[in-house]
């Protein structure tokens, strides 16, 4: 583009001077036109080569004032640039109205309805699972679920909460099921262990007492223990039950309020919590877990992943149908994008003026001669055509005057 914008002038310069010299050889008028318009051409040409060349270098390498304006004001053009940003492109209601516009919810939501983009969506979050997951030390990730899992609940005490939960148990009579349950196994223990009765009574029986005596005893006293089974087993209103739910209600009552069953909760808490075995559990907790998760993660049929797939295109079919959620998750969104843009925008400006700064002067200028140079040389070739024409317009009027 340079060779054409030259051309123009090399073409305006050869018809001036063959122009010139058909006049002194006598030509007719024509000749004048033609001189007058080669000239102003000429001007017209070199004041815009002038004036796109200042922009980039020195013209001729002449150290004129005002030229070589980006390699000279590169960081002052690189604030302008950033204030103009921040101004018109950063202000908080030109993007208010452009997310508005955009419909990014809606928009999103038909996307994510798409199956294959759902499936796409999960297979990247599952690749980031996956990273993520053999990235943490099985060592830092025990120690984080200690601190924030066992410790977290060794500094709650359990006696209230424990109390409170009872005692609402106790209230919706759920606890009725249990005592029945311990009652059907105390008559069957009972009835099936005879033998074992006897021998206790035997064994508590006086040395001197005769053996046919203390078996009658024993019998005695293993019909009247599985009468009194049977009965409380078969009596809901029998007072030996009712006795066991004034028993669950005072220890309900004594959890929360009662000082020494509160401390022997909180002593029963700290015994649970260093057992051996609890510790174990602890520490292996994070082993099962990341095995299922990465095996989930790596099986694309996995349950895990087919919800989440299914989960995503919910989602979408959500948020195109629903304008309700449409206009909450665009607030959202807008309000975060706000937020960042009035909160940050001098951060994201200076982005824009710290790199143009960091640039070398002479390369910049290269870099945008030849980004937008192309059309720079039309000036040039606009300057030669105008300035003919305004030339031979002004000759023309000058010639008519006279």
């Amino acid at each position: 583009m340079k060779a054409v914008a030259g051309g123009f002038l090399l073409v305006a310069t050869l018809t001036y001077v063959i122009a010139r010299w058909q006049e002194s050889a006598g030509a007719g008028a024509w000749a004048g036109y033609v001189q007058a318009a080669a000239e102003a051409g000429m001007v017209g040409a070199l004041a815009d080569w002038f004036a796109v060349t200042a922009l980039f270098r020195r013209p001729l390498g002449l150290p004129i004032p005002h030229t070589a304006i980006i390699p000279t004001r590169k960081d002052m053009i690189g604030r302008s640039l950033g204030d103009f940003v921040g101004s018109n492109f950063l202000a908080e209601q030109v993007v208010r109205d452009k997310l508005r516009r955009a419909e990014v919810s809606r928009r999103l939501g038909g996307w994510l309805d798409d199956a294959d983009h759902a499936e796409r969506v999960t297979s990247e979050l599952a690749t980031a699972v996956r990273g993520a997951v053999q990235v943490l030390r099985d060592e830092d990730v025990q120690a984080v679920l200690e601190q924030a899992v066992v410790r977290k609940v060794l500094s709650q005490p359990w006696g209230p909460p424990l109390g409170r939960l009872l005692s609402q148990v106790f209230v919706d009579g759920a606890h009725h099921k249990l005592v029945d349950l311990i009652c059907d196994r105390a008559y069957d223990w009972v009835r099936d262990n005879h033998e074992t009765v006897l021998r206790v009574v035997s064994q508590r029986a006086p040395s001197w007492s005769p053996k046919f005596f203390d078996t009658i005893v024993a019998d005695k006293i293993y019909a009247e223990v599985l009468s009194f089974a049977w009965a409380v087993k078969t009596d809901p209103e029998h007072s030996m039950r009712k006795a066991v739910d004034r028993f669950l209600v005072e220890f309900a009552a004594d959890l929360q309020h009662d000082p020494k069953t509160m401390a022997k909760a909180e002593q029963i808490q700290q015994q649970v919590l260093e057992h051996p075995e609890v510790q174990n559990l602890v520490s292996s907790a994070w082993g099962t877990a990341k095995k299922m998760l990465l095996d989930a993660a790596e099986d694309p049929s996995s349950e895990l992943r087919v919800r989440v797939r299914e989960g995503l295109r919910s989602l979408g079919r959500r948020l195109v149908e629903e304008r309700e959620l449409q206009s909450k998750v665009d607030g959202w969104l807008e309000g975060a994008v706000v937020y960042v843009v009035s909160n940050y925008r001098d951060e994201l400006t200076t982005l824009i003026t710290e790199t143009v700064e960091r640039w070398d002067g002479q390369e910049t200028s290269r870099k945008i001669e030849l980004q937008v140079g192309r059309d720079l040389q039309f000036i040039r070739i606009n300057g030669t055509v105008v300035g003919a024409l305004a030339g031979l317009l002004i000759y023309t009027f000058s010639q008519l005057m006279l």
